[in-house]
């Protein structure tokens, strides 16, 4: 049931298991090594060029000159994530407009609510289905000055898209922004790069399937055309106020880093800067990564934790701890290091996480059902069989209970049966005596001092039949010697009843002695009795002529212990021969002996 229901949590997906779930793959972003890319370069405005320049924002003029800088150092291309929606107040916006003219630069705009922001589109193919309705949409945009959107070869959207938990794992390569498609500021840069001057787009009943740029290929992208981003690759930095190395026809990326001023991002690897999350975009979409979430891995996760979970409940239930143990890591590792594997195999996003507690929950809960099972077992079996074994016995069979087989078993046995002889005088003495209580202390005395003897014995006793004993050996363990112990049983508890018949002659009550009779041979043994009542006891023959023998002994004066030919043949006691008898039930004699 528990699994049913974990698997049908699973297949409803709820918001939280949608966060646990891109919680668990971000380990495997951050199980990379950082790689830094040979292509693109940061270089960064920090608190040191605010220092050496001045305040921020520079006048367009100087900040035009620092890129004339950048691009003759040898920089390829140079990218400026800002926004530059009004004129500059020190009226440098011609030799900024002059400069893009005469370079390759790209700069941004940003999505907002607003109707005039005079926002730079772009062309687009689009192939598929119509893609209105899966784009993240806005009501407008802010772009940049109109002499700057004209002059640049690319304007891109500078936009994030952070999950339900605040971390940004995907963005958007393209946007609607009321009603037309502006791409993101990485699909600016991957578009100049390759000299196109279009992108397209590919929609299917799913939604956003896929974007392209002729060069460089398809990009793989989610139903809403975010891609996810390998945030492996890093930037080398350098600051703008020093001296510029060999940029090599490298993608520069112009960026703000100085506190106040800069733009962190939280991401599977911890707050990087924007221009590291631009990087990371443009670099995933160069190398063709194209991480994704496969159609089918919803359903794979689902199937690999009921498979599982089944698994390992039912090994847990049916076979020995050891292997439910075993198992429990093993399925745990190989979900964790499957999925690690198909990613940087296959750059497939599989859920690790949910397999992992499905198996976990639904093992806890085998073993906590097979625990109970056998503590109520254990429990069973200290209730039936505490008040006619040895405490040890009993921790014996608690500790391995297949020893102890329900139903019957045949199974060679010794059996004793012991009776006080001349009980009714010891009863009329207190019942002359108006005391029943006196009587009731006498009998739960005396067999309170025989069971002793029989349980230390490794005997079990059977039942009690008014001042009567029955018990047994072999079982319900097993013991070599029954035979013996049985005898020995017997020999101990004349021993015993001497002791009580001093202590009985001094309080002045009648003379108490005791008969028992003791035979070997093959029964049935087992839980016996009816669907509401059972016990744990024998049948057959040799039980019945044990009976036979304990009542035999009234016949020979000062004999205590009676034994049959076949309790004789096990035994090393000294034995004397007393006679041979024919007994109720049984044609042949009987040789019984009793200890010499």
């Amino acid at each position: 049931m528990i699994l049913v229901i974990l698997c049908g949590i699973r297949f409803y997906n709820p918001w939280f298991l949608d966060v646990m779930r891109l919680k668990a793959l971000d380990n495997h972003q951050r199980q990379q090594e950082t790689v830094i890319i040979d292509n693109i370069v940061t270089v960064e405005i920090n608190n040191d060029t605010l220092a050496e320049y001045g305040q921020w924002p520079f006048p367009r003029n100087q900040l035009a000159e620092e890129v004339h800088r950048l691009y003759s150092a040898g920089a390829g291309l140079v990218i400026m994530p800002m926004l530059f929606a009004e004129p500059d107040r020190f009226g440098g916006d011609e030799a900024f407009t002059e400069m893009l003219l005469q370079t390759p630069t790209i700069i941004g705009q940003v999505p907002a609510d607003v109707t005039d922001g005079s926002p730079v589109t772009r062309g687009v193919a689009a192939v598929g289905d119509s893609w209105e309705g899966w784009l993240y949409r806005y009501g407008g945009a802010v772009g940049p000055i109109k002499p700057f959107a004209d002059a640049a070869i690319g304007v891109g959207m500078l936009i994030i898209s952070p999950e339900a938990d605040g971390v940004v794992r995907r963005v958007p390569l393209v946007v609607d922004v009321n009603g037309q498609i502006f791409p993101s500021m990485s699909m600016e840069i991957i578009r100049t790069a390759a000299g196109d001057i279009s992108y397209q787009i590919k929609t299917g009943a799913g939604g956003v399937e896929a974007l392209r740029i002729p060069k460089y290929g398809k990009q793989i992208v989610d139903g809403n055309g975010n891609l996810w981003i390998d945030f492996k690759y890093k930037t080398e930095v350098y600051p703008l106020h020093e001296a510029l190395p060999d940029l090599q026809s490298k993608i520069v990326i112009l960026s703000l880093t100085a506190s106040g001023l800069d733009s962190v991002v939280s991401t599977p690897v911890g707050n990087i800067y924007n221009h590291d999350l631009i990087a990371a975009t443009t670099t995933t979409m160069l190398q063709g990564t194209n991480i994704s979430r496969p159609y089918w891995s919803d359903f794979a996760e689902l199937g690999a934790s009921f498979g599982m979970g089944l698994i390992i409940a039912l090994t847990v239930l049916i076979f020995k701890w050891y292997a439910g143990a075993i198992l429990l890591p093993t399925f745990t590792l190989g979900s964790y290091y499957g999925s690690l594997y198909v990613y940087n195999t296959k750059s497939y996003l599989l859920d690790w996480s949910w397999p992992i507690l499905t198996v976990f929950v639904v093992w806890a809960a085998a073993a906590f059902l097979r625990f109970m099972q056998e503590y109520k077992l254990k429990q069973q079996i200290k209730k039936q069989f505490e008040h006619y074994l040895d405490p040890r016995q009993v921790a014996i069979l608690q500790k391995h209970p297949e020893k102890l087989k329900l139903g019957g078993e045949r199974k060679e046995m010794s059996f004793l049966f012991m009776d006080i002889v001349g009980f009714t005088p010891i009863s009329e003495y207190y019942k002359n005596n108006n005391d029943p209580e006196g009587l009731c202390e006498v009998i739960n005395d005396y067999l309170d001092r025989m069971t002793a003897i029989v349980q230390k014995n490794g005997g079990t006793v059977d039942k009690y039949m008014g001042d009567c004993i029955m018990a047994f050996w072999n079982a319900p363990l097993d013991c070599a010697n029954h035979a013996e112990m049985a005898v020995k049983t017997s020999i101990e508890c004349a021993e015993e009843t001497e002791k009580m018949k001093a202590e009985f002659k001094a309080k002045g009550l009648p003379d108490i002695n005791i008969g028992s009779g003791v035979n070997t041979g093959e029964c049935i043994v087992g839980n016996m009795g009816s669907s509401t009542r059972f016990d744990y006891s024998v049948i057959g023959d040799a039980v019945n002529l044990a009976a036979r023998l304990e009542a035999q002994t009234r016949n020979y004066p000062g004999c205590t212990t009676l034994y049959s030919q076949y309790t004789k043949d096990q035994i090393d006691i000294p034995s004397k021969e007393l006679d041979k008898i024919k007994v109720k039930g049984k044609e042949e004699l009987i040789t019984i002996y009793e200890p010499s």
